[in-house]
């Protein structure tokens, strides 16, 4: 009987402590699964308010970027391409806006000149009249002075101008050159005394109906009283080289 009475008490402690462990069990587990479904609410939480959060920050950065960029470069870009637009028209004001007309009549007062002075020069050291060498001499003192007009326009309007004798008169030039005395003084006079001036003279006036542009205008303005007096003063002396008379 007390060996009965031990084995119950036994076994009855034994219940008591699987009941204390079992709930201790469930409490664990309860507690468990408690921390994970908080972390599991708090991983949600932070993962819905890490892209809130994110989002937003992508949002706002994207559009701080967008903005940035957006501000920066449009900006840049335009005054970079006004400035360069604005270069270019300051530049391009005075060449590119030029008619064909108004260039084509720089580049004919200038060939004008670049040929008479050099005719010119051939007759100060080759002539044989004292009138023709002073007619020579004026024609390098005035065309040297129109040419240097010319080419200050030239510079502001972005043109480009002859530098050198066309090549009708390198040839003519070169004829001179082997002529001598009374010859050379009738060929110069009526080569680069009445052919020239009269040709140059025709050519202005044609120009002068296609110029369009203003300090264009005032050059061949300048020119074509100069080219007149020219033509007279060697028409005249080519009639007295001729032994003709003035009427004729």
């Amino acid at each position: 009987m007390q060996n009965n009475k031990t084995l119950k008490g036994l076994l009855a402690v034994s219940a008591v402590a699987a009941m204390f462990s079992s709930f201790g069990v469930h409490a664990q587990s309860a507690t468990t699964a408690a921390g994970q479904n908080m972390g599991q609410m708090g991983t949600g939480t932070g993962s819905q308010a890490a892209p809130n959060t994110s989002g937003k920050t992508t949002s706002a950065g994207t559009m701080g970027n967008s903005n940035s960029t957006g501000m920066e470069s449009r900006p840049e870009a335009g005054s970079s391409s006004m400035g360069q637009s604005g270069a270019a028209g300051a530049t391009g004001s005075s060449g590119a806006s030029l008619s064909s007309g108004d260039k084509k009549a720089m580049m004919d007062m200038a060939q004008a000149d670049i040929n008479e002075v050099a005719a010119g020069k051939i007759a100060v050291s080759k002539a044989q009249s004292a009138s023709v060498k002073a007619y020579a001499q004026q024609m390098i003192d005035d065309h040297s002075a129109a040419l240097t007009k010319v080419q200050a326009v030239a510079q502001q309007k972005g043109v480009t101008l002859p530098t050198e004798p066309d090549s009708a008169h390198k040839a003519m030039a070169a004829k001179l050159e082997k002529m001598s005395g009374d010859a050379f003084d009738k060929a110069y006079m009526q080569n680069g005394g009445v052919k020239d001036h009269s040709m140059v003279q025709k050519k202005l006036m044609a120009d002068a109906k296609k110029i369009k542009d203003a300090d264009v205008k005032a050059l061949a303005d300048q020119h074509a009283p100069v080219v007149d007096q020219h033509l007279k003063s060697a028409q005249q002396m080519d009639m007295t080289k001729s032994g003709t008379t003035s009427g004729k």
